[in-house]
């Protein structure tokens, strides 16, 4: 309820915006982590030809989230996300009523530009109108998120219990549906004239030495984050022998996220630097990678319910752990972004800041899987987590170290509110 009464406090456009991201999730994650199975299973494909549909949808998004910041700037944020949840909606339905090979890579493309049109557009959007609360606004942001990223999985679950294609259709009806809300109720802004080109904005953000320093401190954020979809659920499967355990981790975090967000994004905001608390979160999110790391090496799962309960204990520790690095630093991140650079660059900014550490992460995911792979071959099974660990605890020193430096932009003060008669 308090989730609820804090978001009738911000404008229509934010509310919007805030529905949006649940769909969003929603939408997204009731079909993308089947559809790999779709692709092996039910279509015969080889576990190459998976693997390239999947890159494509991928590289598409995370290549030209600039191409989508900077059109945000130009064009409006508005138009943009439309666009993007109408492109969406096109792909998603390709996944449902194409099984040829061009069809499917038409699909990943489709969605891959999709997400990078309204990613950046719908952060640049919620920044402009957010005024000063952008750190309240981003943490409820975050909620709507997280929410969405747990539903759609128990929906698309439920869905394949008929067929792949029903789960594609439906949620390709959703992003239809946010498109068709999003042009009806979200509101234009006027776009001021842009002066010079499109290349002379990216030369100018990528010219911005702190921005691109603090975008490659992020990469630990972004890898330790992709864990709750890789090393955290595959933990605590092994933990307890039970592939629903897997589904408590995100049913920790979005109780979690849901109870906690706002109240810490309140609570810290007015309470030291921006840096200290996005550096704070960021080594909390390397240490929830440590009470995993103590029963890795268990020799495999345990006899009885209740020792798989206690077993399962340390990995839902972590993952709580997790979210709450994440609800610390996270609202604090986005807010940051902006300061960075004048305000007509906001979606640029976005953009670039989404392709350096995407594709840093990817690499960091790499090494995590790597990790995975040599420790179960060596019997290493605690070298992911201390890996990840690592990260956690690196990307902090990163900020830190900016901080010292003084090159973090501090956010703007907050306009008082003139008194009335």
């Amino acid at each position: 309820m308090k989730t609820w009464r804090e978001m009738r406090g911000f404008p229509l456009a934010i509310r919007l915006l805030l529905i949006n991201q649940l769909g969003v999730n929603t939408g997204f994650y009731l079909l993308i982590p089947y559809l790999a199975t779709h692709l092996g299973e039910d279509l015969g494909m080889s576990a190459a030809v998976v693997g390239i549909v999947l890159g494509v949808r991928n590289l598409s998004q995370q290549g030209l989230f600039i191409v989508g910041g900077s059109a945000a700037d130009r064009l409006g944020a508005r138009g943009v996300i439309i666009a993007g949840c109408a492109l969406r909606t096109a792909g998603f339905a390709l996944f449902a009523l194409g099984d040829g090979l061009p069809v499917l890579l038409a699909a990943s493309v489709l969605s891959g530009l999709a997400g990078a049109l309204f990613n950046p557009a719908v952060r640049a959007y919620l920044a402009q109108e957010a005024g000063d609360r952008k750190a309240e606004a981003f943490a409820l942001f975050n909620v709507f998120a997280t929410t969405g990223a747990l539903i759609g999985p128990l929906l698309g679950s439920a869905l394949l219990l008929v067929d792949f294609r029903l789960s594609a259709l439906t949620a390709a009806a959703i992003f239809a549906v946010l498109t068709v809300a999003q042009a009806l109720v979200l509101p234009a802004r006027e776009v001021p004239p842009a002066g010079g080109s499109v290349l002379g904005d990216w030369r100018e953000v990528l010219g911005n030495r702190t921005f691109l320093a603090f975008s490659l401190a992020m990469v630990g954020m972004f890898t330790m984050e992709n864990q709750l979809y890789l090393l955290l659920p595959d933990g605590a499967r092994r933990a307890t022998g039970w592939d629903g355990a897997a589904g408590l981790v995100f049913l920790v975090g979005t109780a979690a996220n849901l109870a906690l967000q706002l109240r810490i994004t309140r609570a810290l905001k007015e309470r030291g630097s921006r840096a200290r608390w996005i550096g704070g979160g960021l080594a909390l999110m390397g240490l929830a990678f440590l009470p995993p790391l103590l029963t890795a090496a268990g020799s495999g799962a345990p006899d009885g319910t209740t020792a798989a309960a206690l077993a399962l204990l340390p990995v839902l520790g972590g993952a709580l752990l997790l979210y709450l690095g994440a609800m610390i630093a996270q609202p604090f991140v986005m807010e940051l972004i902006p300061a960075f650079g004048r305000a007509e660059l906001t979606g640029t900014y976005f953009g670039i800041f989404y392709v350096v550490s995407g594709v840093a992460a990817a690499l960091g995911n790499t090494a995590v899987g790597w990790a995975m792979d040599a420790g179960d071959h060596g019997g290493a099974a605690w070298l992911p987590w201390l890996c990840c660990a690592g990260f956690g605890l690196a990307s902090a020193a990163g900020v830190a170290w900016l901080h010292r430096l003084r090159a973090l932009p501090a956010p703007p003060a907050p306009v008082p509110v003139p008194a009335t008669a």
